[in-house]
């Protein structure tokens, strides 16, 4: 017989093999597991499931986005294999040796569409979901299960293998999302682009884009062309700046839509706007254009809030945007408007507010804005003041909870650090982890909260590589924070489970922050001796 090399790479530890004969493969455990999200239930079988050359995709028939979701696990075996996975439709359950994705009744504690049950056994891989969201997040589980190699073009020739057992998962909180600043710097299409892959990985739904600041505008507004046209011109430190055309904007909303991700637009206001108001005199209320703006700091600028003009600005604005986001919300900031008399502020949001529900959608804002006359059809942002945010519940509204000492990904991680900023301190990896939305503030639980967002705001970042740096590997502790229960969260355990992840992220080119609190190490293996 000939000899048979094994080779163990693992994200979770799948073996890779070739031999030359029948192989009886090892024991598997599907308990050791490096997945992020920590999923709510694993059941391990100790079996193997072979993923070969002739394994193919079933699809529940007349499913478009199921599909979809067909497409994008073939296109990702492909790649790494070469196997030519083909994908057919049936009403039936396959022949053993493939993987089968259907939609299945609502079942007990199926709550939403994100419901998934990864099922492996030695003949079959099923991922029945309540929704094609659960769907694809059950992809993502089979793709934290496969090795971290299977990112990288054209890197296995043979079978995988993979543990068998029942994974049974659902979220926490239906919002779960991070903010890229593309206004301070200015981010093409296909960067952000790739922060879209990066959420989907770690099962996040919502890409909020920070669209407008003083130092730059950067959608394309047709109404009002010399936002982008001289708003758009600069950055932070001077830089050419740039903008999205509404074509651009389209198609990463296109992009994200394909992985479950919803677009939440920003336009901040009224503060935050020296762009605006240097491309358009009438907003200001002497009348007089402002010089561009390529500095860091906050608070001197605002919207003229008696003009009737403004309002009409604002419903060009958001009328525009309105039109090419199909997602539910409009977030209109509202933060740090310092140079706003607190009258002047208050009136300002409800016009806004009243605004934003004529396009039909749903405002969010900054803790600042529950100030003004808001309720439960809106949504507090909390980043600050924890008052604010008890103000918002009182008055009816949702939470979303990026408190800054914990979830703000531009602050930097200690004192070593190049990138990044330190007003709310230093944030390390344990420290975006270690804390709890429902706990984090006395009168506010867990039924009061939307979900969870982490933004990156971008005064220090200038390229996708410092974007990476500053989120990885933060962002898939967010993810957890946002997906699994409190109760069965353990940074101890979590981090030898992040640790792990080392190699998928330098498989995927991910510029990482290697912390000195995680044991990064080889990937884990499923496959144990028999005794």
């Amino acid at each position: 017989m000939k000899f048979l090399f094994f080779a163990i790479l693992t994200l979770g530890g799948v073996l890779l093999f070739a031999p030359s004969c029948k192989k009886a493969y090892p024991t598997t455990d599907m308990s050791i597991n490096s997945v992020i999200p920590r999923p709510d239930s694993v059941a391990a079988t100790s079996g193997t499931f072979v993923l070969d050359d002739g394994t193919s995709i079933y699809v529940q028939s007349g499913n478009e986005r199921l599909m979809k979701n067909a497409i994008f696990l073939a296109e990702m075996l492909r790649n790494a294999t070469g196997f030519e996975i083909e994908i057919n439709e049936t009403n039936r359950k396959p022949r053993e040796g493939n993987i089968f994705l259907t939609i299945v009744e609502e079942k007990e504690n199926n709550p939403s569409n994100e419901f998934y049950e990864l099922s492996i056994t030695e003949k079959l891989v099923t991922i029945a979901s309540s929704g094609e969201e659960g769907n694809f997040y059950g992809i993502q589980t089979l793709r934290q299960l496969l090795p971290s190699n299977i990112e990288t073009e054209g890197i296995f020739e043979e079978p995988l293998l993979l543990p068998t057992g029942t994974i049974i998962d659902s979220p926490q909180y239906g919002y779960r999302g991070a903010m890229l600043d593309v206004a301070r710097h200015f981010f093409d299409v296909e960067s952000v682009k790739r922060v879209v892959d990066y959420l989907a990985l770690y099962k996040m739904n919502v890409l909020h884009l920070h669209l407008t600041d003083d130092q730059g505008w950067r959608i394309e507004i047709e109404s009002w062309p010399n936002l982008t046209s001289h708003g758009g011109s600069t950055e932070v430190g001077g830089g050419e700046g740039g903008y999205f055309s509404k074509e651009d904007y389209k198609e990463i909303v296109r992009y994200a839509e394909e992985h479950y991700i919803m677009i939440v637009p920003e336009v901040d206001m009224p503060g935050h706007t020296n762009a605006a108001l240097a491309s358009y005199p009438e907003l200001n209320c002497d009348g007089k254009v402002t010089e561009l703006y390529t500095g860091i700091k906050v608070g001197f600028s605002t919207l003229c809030t008696d003009k009737e003009v403004v309002y009409e600005f604002v419903d060009d604005v958001v009328r525009e945007i309105s039109e090419i986001t199909p997602g539910r919300y409009f977030h209109i900031g509202g933060d740090e408007s310092h140079s706003t008399k607190q009258d002047d502020y208050v009136y300002f949001v409800n016009r806004a507010r009243e605004i934003v529900k004529s396009y039909g959608k749903q405002m969010i804002g900054w803790d600042e804005v529950a100030h003004a006359d808001i309720n439960s059809e809106d949504v507090v942002q909390f980043w600050a003041r924890e008052k604010n945010a008890s103000m918002g519940v009182k008055k009816g509204a949702s939470i979303i909870m990026s408190p800054s000492k914990h979830a703000y990904m531009d602050m930097k991680y200690d004192s070593t650090t190049v990138l990044g900023l330190t007003w709310a301190g230093f944030t390390e990896v344990d420290d975006a982890y270690i804390w709890s939305p429902d706990t984090l503030i006395d009168d506010i639980n867990s039924k009061d909260i939307l979900g969870v967002e982490a933004p990156l705001w971008s005064e220090t970042v200038e390229d996708l590589d410092d974007v990476e740096f500053l989120i990885f590997p933060r962002l898939p502790g967010y993810a957890e924070v946002a997906w699994t229960d409190p109760s069965k969260r353990s940074w101890d355990e979590y981090k030898e489970r992040l640790g792990r992840h080392e190699n998928r992220f330098k498989a995927l080119g991910i510029d990482f922050y290697q912390s000195p609190l995680v044991p990064w190490q080889d990937e884990h293996d499923f496959f144990v001796e028999k005794e």
